[in-house]
C-alpha cells in the first residue's frame, strides 16, 4: 500500500515537472511575446505604434518650430523697435519680412502694412483699422502655433484606452486557452496574460509622453500669445503717438 502510494505521488510529481517544463517554453522576449499575439492584439499595438510615431514627429515639428520662432524674435524685437523709434516705418517692415518664422514678425507686419496704407496722415479710423489687422494677424499665427497639438491631445486620451482593449482581448484568449487546454496552469494562460500587458504598458508608453508634450506646447502658445498681446499694444500706442504729432 505505501509502495503504491510513493509510486503514485513519483508520477504525480514527474507529470507536475513536465507541466512545469512545458509552461517555461513560453518566451517574454519581444519577439516571443509578438508570437503569442492574436491578429486583434497585433491590431491594437500596430495601431499603438502609429499613435507613437506619429506623437513624436508632432513634438519634433513643434519644437523646432517654437525654436525658431523664438530665437528669431529676440532678434527681431530690438531691430523693429529702434528702426520705429527712429520713425523708419519702410525699415521696420524690411526687417520684419526678413524673420519670417518670428510670431511677433508676423503680427507687427500687419499692423505695419495696414498703418502705411494711411500715406503719412494717420488718422482714428486708420489706427482702428491697424488694431484689427493686428487682431487678425494674432488669430492666424496663433492658429499656426496650436497646430499639431490636437493630435498630441487625441493621442495621450485615446492610447490608454486602445491599451485596455488590448488587455481585454488578452484575458478573453487566456480564458479561451483554458477552455480549449482543459487545463488551468500557468502554460495555457501565458499567451493571453502578455497579450494584456503587454498592450496596456504600450499604450502607457505612448499616452503619457504624449500629454506631457502637450501640456509643455500648450505653454509655450499662451507665452506667446501674451508676448503677441503686448506687441501689438506697444504698436498701437506707437501709432497712436504718431497720430498726435501730425
Amino acid at each position: 500500500m505505501i509502495l503504491a502510494q510513493l509510486a503514485h505521488f513519483a508520477s504525480h510529481t514527474v507529470s507536475s515537472l513536465a507541466l512545469f517544463q512545458e509552461e517555461q517554453t513560453v518566451s517574454f522576449s519581444p519577439m516571443g511575446l509578438w508570437g503569442h499575439m492574436g491578429w486583434l492584439a497585433r491590431c491594437v499595438a500596430i495601431l499603438l505604434f502609429i499613435e507613437s510615431i506619429w506623437s513624436l514627429a508632432v513634438m519634433i515639428d513643434r519644437y523646432l518650430y517654437f525654436s525658431a520662432a523664438r530665437k528669431q524674435s529676440r532678434e527681431f524685437a530690438p531691430k523693429v523697435a529702434g528702426a520705429l523709434k527712429d520713425s523708419k516705418l519702410e525699415e521696420a517692415i524690411k526687417i520684419a519680412d526678413r524673420n519670417k518664422k518670428s510670431h511677433l514678425a508676423e503680427v507687427v507686419t500687419a499692423g505695419l502694412q495696414e498703418f502705411r496704407a494711411s500715406a503719412g496722415a494717420p488718422t482714428e479710423e486708420t489706427i482702428a483699422s491697424s488694431g484689427r489687422a493686428l487682431d487678425r494677424a494674432e488669430a492666424i499665427v496663433h492658429a499656426k502655433l496650436k497646430r499639431g497639438l490636437s493630435v498630441l491631445a487625441t493621442i495621450g486620451a485615446t492610447a490608454p484606452f486602445v491599451g485596455l482593449f488590448g488587455t481585454v482581448v488578452g484575458i478573453l484568449n487566456a480564458f479561451q486557452q483554458i477552455a480549449t487546454q482543459k487545463t488551468s496552469g500557468i502554460g495555457a494562460v501565458a499567451g493571453g496574460i502578455s497579450e494584456a500587458l503587454v498592450t496596456t504598458a504600450f499604450g502607457l508608453l505612448v499616452a503619457i509622453p504624449a500629454v506631457m508634450a502637450f501640456n509643455y506646447f500648450t505653454g509655450r502658445v499662451e507665452s506667446f500669445d501674451v508676448e503677441m498681446d503686448n506687441s501689438s499694444s506697444e504698436l498701437i500706442d506707437y501709432f497712436i503717438k504718431q497720430s498726435h504729432k501730425r
